[in-house]
């Protein structure tokens, strides 16, 4: 399980996005993968992301070369994606897929701007995923060739250009 998480250092305990993931080898079928409490579960709003759905992407996000309904693959013969591409997947036994749950919990406890802020967040967070998901399918011929050497290398350049962005943690 993946779960980056980012609190605020004034509002300490009052503010927080937290971010939990479990890749599953499936196409979103799974209720409650992340194992809540009943009680806790009732309260999930379960928001589904379809990466060829143009209606769920923002006008102003919207790029023709990110799009998987009109992206096809050199290396791999992918894309694109039509609007029964995830009725279709799971008899094309030659393609590996997977599913991305995410568990987004956030808190902001701030009398009179709780509500708002916590959906604003939480919409950010979905326009977020999806756009991110969309690339990530469009750069399939980008990524498809990297083995894990490459990726964790990638990841500790990525970590110290954003230590370097961030500086020094407060004392």
């Amino acid at each position: 399980i993946v779960s980056p998480s980012l609190q605020n250092e004034y509002m300490k305990d009052n503010f927080l996005i937290k971010i939990e993931t479990w890749h599953k080898p499936d196409t979103g079928h799974l209720e409650n993968v992340h194992g809540l409490d009943a009680e806790t579960w009732k309260k999930v709003d379960v928001v589904y992301i379809d990466i060829a759905d143009r209606s769920q992407v923002d006008s102003k996000d919207y790029k023709p070369e990110e799009d998987p309904c009109r992206y096809k693959s050199v290396k791999t013969g992918r894309g694109p994606l039509g609007p029964d591409w995830k009725k279709e997947l799971p008899n094309k036994k030659d393609c590996p897929h997977m599913c991305a749950y995410k568990l987004v919990t956030v808190k902001f406890k701030w009398w009179g701007l709780q509500n708002k802020v916590e959906n604003f967040i939480q919409k950010q967070e979905k326009r977020l995923f999806t756009n991110f998901h969309r690339q990530l399918f469009c750069w399939i011929d980008k990524w498809i060739d990297l083995n894990m050497e490459d990726i964790r290398r990638m990841e500790e350049e990525t970590r110290k250009e954003l230590d370097e962005v961030a500086g020094p943690p407060p004392p």
